[in-house]
């Protein structure tokens, strides 16, 4: 860890893992060390990166004056941190522009990784930090994951506690005009975000398009993102025409018996079949999903055919559901 923290404030990259995925993190005060994660990543600029701190009283260093009078962030912080919620408020000045995509914000979360606060601690510093893979890639979440996208392109990996919940984290935005906006599904379902915002003005999903150029509001809101380097189609009634060659990605066992069938039928060749979890749960197949997304690839990658896709059934929404329904809508998706 000492080492670690030394290359953080000496302006390097470290992974590190969090409860989400891994991440890839930076002085978040320190530009140079800042722009260095996206030339690291392939990582467009108008993409806002969070920042990641070990206590709440960091947060005077992030937000300004007026947004920490906001009661909300108060409210949300007693609720979910530590945890896998990201607050948007306004940024103080100190704040790089690169971090905040040249916007007014800036996103927070406190994690609660042992790993993740006490490179954080040690390092005496916020820590900026998306996912630890290139961009628009599948996330990460073991150290092997870590190096088979950033080898050669970052300092030092840091071992620790398994990534438990396996997406990333809720992104909510705070602004005096209205209700708490959901920017991003993750970690923090829908659901329990409304219960505790029910008597402070409620919460809102946003399903912002993104426009080229254009800053997004946070991390993870490109149409196409989280994806394979096999192509990954989404299956809601007939097999896709024209597969040959495939391996199969389903929520729970029944529905992958549906889809073998459907492979089988069109006298497709599976290559692997696997299942989020056995029964539909979806706090299993959330902490397995990009694992498993990394699996099927790689199988796939190894059969050396060209053609091979990665079939999945789309996840019911609803709860945690709701943001691995995201995460396979954006890793299916054409990129721009």
């Amino acid at each position: 860890m000492p080492r670690a923290a030394a290359i953080i404030r000496a302006g390097g990259l470290v992974a590190f893992p969090t409860e989400t995925v891994y991440g890839l993190g930076a002085n978040a005060f320190d530009a140079p060390a800042v722009a260095r994660i996206f030339e690291a990543k392939g990582r467009p600029t108008f993409d806002p990166l969070i920042v990641h701190i070990a206590v709440r009283a960091d947060l005077t260093r992030l937000f300004t004056d007026d947004a920490l009078a906001d009661p909300r962030i108060t409210i949300l912080a007693d609720a979910f941190w530590p945890g896998a919620l990201t607050i948007v408020a306004a940024a103080r000045p100190e704040v790089p522009g690169l971090v905040r995509a040249g916007l007014d914000t800036v996103g927070v979360r406190l994690p609660r990784h042992e790993t993740a606060l006490a490179l954080i601690r040690a390092a005496g510093t916020p820590i900026a930090a998306p996912s630890a893979n290139r961009f628009g890639r599948l996330s990460p979440t073991t150290a092997d994951h870590v190096l088979e996208q950033l080898d050669g392109r970052i300092d030092a990996i840091l071992l620790g506690e398994a990534t438990d919940i396996g997406v990333e984290s809720s992104v909510v935005a705070l602004d005096s005009s209205g209700p708490v906006r959901l920017l991003r599904h993750g970690g923090i379902p829908l659901e329990d975000l409304a219960r505790v915002l029910a008597d402070h003005g409620g919460i809102v999903a946003v399903a912002p398009t993104a426009q080229p150029g254009v800053p997004l509001q946070a991390p993870g809101m490109t149409e196409s993102h989280y994806a394979p380097v096999v192509p990954l189609l989404l299956v809601t009634g007939e097999f896709p025409a024209g597969v040959t060659e495939c391996a199969l990605l389903a929520p729970d066992r029944a529905t992958l018996t549906q889809l073998e069938g459907l492979a089988a039928a069109s006298g497709a060749t599976v290559h692997a079949s696997v299942v989020l979890s056995e029964a539909l749960d979806p706090v299993a197949a959330a902490a397995h999903l990009f694992e498993r997304l990394h699996d099927l690839e790689a199988i796939l990658l190894r059969s050396a055919v060209p053609a091979a896709k990665i079939i999945a059934a789309p996840y019911p929404e609803g709860g945690l559901g709701s943001a691995i329904a995201d995460r396979l809508r954006r890793a299916a998706a054409t990129p721009q």
